[in-house]
């Protein structure tokens, strides 16, 4: 094919990247009459694509375009005069678009807000309209004027007003504008609006720092400039957060910005009011709760460098910053940072990439790190610091195992749990109970005949809900009203088993005088329940705690002295290779809510298994413990972090269609360079049929990355030619954390 160059005047092809499902970028010719020196990667321009037009990003300026003549299409328009993404921003974009072999175009659309996408204005400005000199001249002498011209003047002509001013007016205000617009009495201006609300006018200093703390602290201060990945290990209520903020805080004196990533939307009010005590300037908040409106506010803000504090949840990874000093991951072993559909990034890791390119500190923060994590600290790629006690008065709570097999219960809580609990609560202080399972009850059962209630699109039963009288799928959202009678028996059915709905009304019988607060994603739906739930708990209007992992990531309840784990045994025997470390993440965090402030603390863990090997392990040896018998059992097995790991995802609403692609995929691999990777099934997925489509899986394991992303960049476009692939959805997981 015959290759095009640009002429001199001509100006560079554009190499843009738009959203599509693509692995490709588009060529482009300028605009007409566009100045190719203003020309940069990370422009957004508009351009016709098929019979649309559609915002992408230029991603290179090309001296030649493959692209025949006839086919080299010109762009409509160059939206901005100054880059979206800078440098760093951009080539962090492509590298994760390699690394996670996705559609480029996909890969920067995630980067950017939905009105950027859009094509809206980089820059906040907004049109305001005041009385102009002749306006002002007719209010005081003209007899022409209405009175709702006269009013509006008037107004004007006491300031300016802008697009809510005028609404809050009223009745036909605009009318009126438009007309004294007409006769050159009111004119128009535009002005840049403010991204974020000011700081507040006094700070506080925070606690003395421990002399753990305090030696953090110099270690990733003194590295301040430099690229360094430290892990911070501290026990659950050492002070992490002291110690973020104290790094934070060189960072904002040396003029530096600082990206805080924080795993869900239900801790980021807790982390903007904690920085909001401590720091004198305005913060950016960003995360999925937010509007399109306000998510572009906040991203302009930290791109502008007028929030010098950036919070987020994962996408927050992406958003450019003038001046970074220091990236903070908390609560990085937290599967939340794992992108898990489309986009399949994982952010903590991006955030070290994103360090190293700045030249800056990344701090990956945790009670119970990551077995990769620890593993890089073992092998010195990351510095590790630990806080080893907790702050202040707080010490370590006492631990103990409640034998479900030989202890009467109560509809899921044994009974020396009540008699604990009781115990708390006469004494002031607040409980906590953890079930990692939302509803009423996981199964509704027939015992006539034995029949469970299925759902019919997955491989899976129907929740309880009570509330809403639903039966519930959790995995594709199917709902169906709660039968009175078996479908096939005629008995009648009964709820088996515990999620938090029912335990929530358990403990309203057995402590009729403690309000009792439930935080799942049943109860925290809509924006601010999170806060009004933990205002209850804080405020100590509610005595009892029950929850799911909403409760373990990261909260601080001081009058919480006793936390109750009542289904230790739900991550005993997990399928996946993580099962036994999120279970043990789990049980730490969770009981590290107990005893933080001067009261002692106390953890009950309800189990039928009280001799296995993980937990015994994990009660005696603690998180620390655990993690060297889990590495050695890694390593022994051939999983993470001791190989490099992807799979090819298929799905298709035939059960036969997934397994043929599968097989294609991996005959399509056949010639190609192995070095040492090894393509294992497929498989049917662990749920063979979910929302109603069938699904199967390939795994592909290497000893290192170069292997594995090599063979990957010459099979993947081979996938598109398979006949079964337009028959069925597929897609590339690198890094996965599940393989089931």
């Amino acid at each position: 094919m015959n290759k095009v160059t640009f002429t001199a005047g001509s100006g560079p092809f554009l190499r843009v990247a738009l959203d599509t499902p693509l692995r490709r970028s588009f060529d482009y010719r300028p605009p007409a009459g566009c100045n190719p020196a203003a020309l940069r990667p990370g422009l957004r321009v508009e351009v016709p694509f098929g019979s649309r037009t559609m915002v992408g990003v230029i991603v290179e300026l090309a001296g030649e375009s493959t692209l025949p003549p006839a086919k080299l299409r010109t762009a409509h328009s160059v939206l901005d005069t100054e880059p979206v993404l800078d440098a760093v921003t951009l080539d962090l974009v492509r590298w994760a678009a390699e690394y996670y072999h996705h559609p480029i175009g996909e890969a920067y659309a995630a980067a950017l807000p939905s009105m950027l996408r859009a094509g809206r204005p980089l820059n906040a400005r907004e049109t305001r309209w005041r009385a102009s000199s002749e306006g002002r001249a007719a209010a005081t002498g003209s007899s022409r004027l209405g009175p709702r011209q006269r009013a509006l003047l008037d107004a004007l002509g006491a300031g300016s007003v802008g697009d809510e001013e005028l609404d809050a007016l009223g009745g036909t205000t605009r009318d009126v504008l438009r007309a004294l617009v007409k006769r050159g009495w009111v004119e128009s201006f535009d002005v840049e609006v403010p991204a974020v609300e000011p700081p507040p006018p006094s700070v506080a200093e925070g606690p003395a720092p421990t002399s753990a703390q305090q030696s953090a602290v110099d270690a990733i201060v003194g590295a301040l400039g430099t690229f360094a990945p430290f892990l911070l290990h501290g026990v659950t209520g050492s002070g992490k957060t002291e110690v973020y903020l104290r790094v934070i805080r060189e960072a904002l004196e040396r003029g530096q910005q600082a990206l805080v990533l924080v795993p869900e939307i239900a801790l980021t009010p807790q982390a903007v009011a904690r920085f909001r005590a401590r720091f004198a300037v305005p913060l950016a908040v960003l995360h999925s709760g937010l509007t399109a409106g306000e998510r572009l506010a906040m991203w302009r803000a930290a791109r502008d460098g007028s929030a010098p504090v950036v919070i987020g949840t994962r996408s927050a990874i992406y958003v450019p910053l003038p001046n970074p000093g220091v990236i903070v991951v908390d609560e990085e072993h937290d599967a939340s940072y794992k992108q898990q559909e489309g986009f399949r990034y994982s952010a903590r890791d991006l955030a070290v990439i994103r360090a190293q390119r700045h030249g800056i500190p990344v701090v990956l923060g945790s009670a119970t790190p990551s077995l990769e994590t620890l593993q890089n600290a073992i092998a010195g790629r990351y510095r590790r610091v630990d806080l080893p006690e907790r702050a202040g008065a707080a010490g370590k709570p006492r631990v103990a195992v409640v034998d479900l097999r030989v202890q009467p219960q109560t509809h899921g809580i044994a009974t020396p749990v009540a008699i604990a609990a009781q115990r708390h609560l006469e004494a002031g202080a607040q409980v906590l109970f953890y079930l990692n399972r939302r509803g009423f009850a996981p199964t509704l059962f027939c015992p006539g005949c034995g029949w469970t209630a299925p759902c019919e699109q997955c491989d899976a039963r129907l929740t309880v809900h009570r509330r809403r009288h639903v039966l519930a799928c959790h995995h594709c959202g199917a709902e169906a009203p709660v039968p009175y009678a078996c479908p096939v028996c005629s008995t009648e059915v009964r709820p088996v088993g515990q999620g938090t709905e029912r335990i929530e009304d358990v403990l309203d019988e057995l402590f009729p005088g403690a309000p009792v607060v439930r935080v799942d994603r049943d109860t925290i739906r809509k924006r601010g329940e999170i806060e009004t739930a933990l205002e209850r708990v804080h405020s100590g209007e509610a005595r009892i705690l029950v929850g799911t992992q909403m409760l373990t990531k990261g909260h601080d309840f001081p009058d919480v002295t006793l936390v109750v784990v009542l289904n230790a045994d739900q991550g005993l025997f997990g399928t996946d290779f993580r099962a036994a470390e999120r279970l043990a993440q789990s049980i730490v965090q969770v009981a590290g809510r107990a005893g933080r402030a001067s009261r002692p603390g106390e953890v009950l863990i309800q189990t039928a298994c009280p001799d296995h090997p993980l937990l015994k392990n994990l009660l005696e040896s603690g998180y620390d413990g655990f993690a060297q018998a889990a590495l050695v059992e890694r390593e022994q097995a051939h999983w993470p972090p001791y190989t490099r790991l992807a799979v090819l995802r298929a799905e298709a609403p035939q059960a036969e269609l997934p397994m043929r692609f599968l097989v294609a995929a991996r005959d399509a691999a056949r010639d190609l360079p192995r070095d040492g990777v090894r393509l294992l099934g497929p498989a049917p997925a662990a749920m063979e049929r979910r929302a109603g489509r069938w699904r199967a899986q390939l795994l592909l394991e290497a000893a290192n990355r170069g292997p594995l992303q090599k063979l990957l960049g010459g099979w993947l476009p081979r996938l598109d030619e398979i006949p079964e692939s337009r028959r069925v959805r597929w897609s590339i997981d690198v890094d996965p954390l599940e393989v089931t």
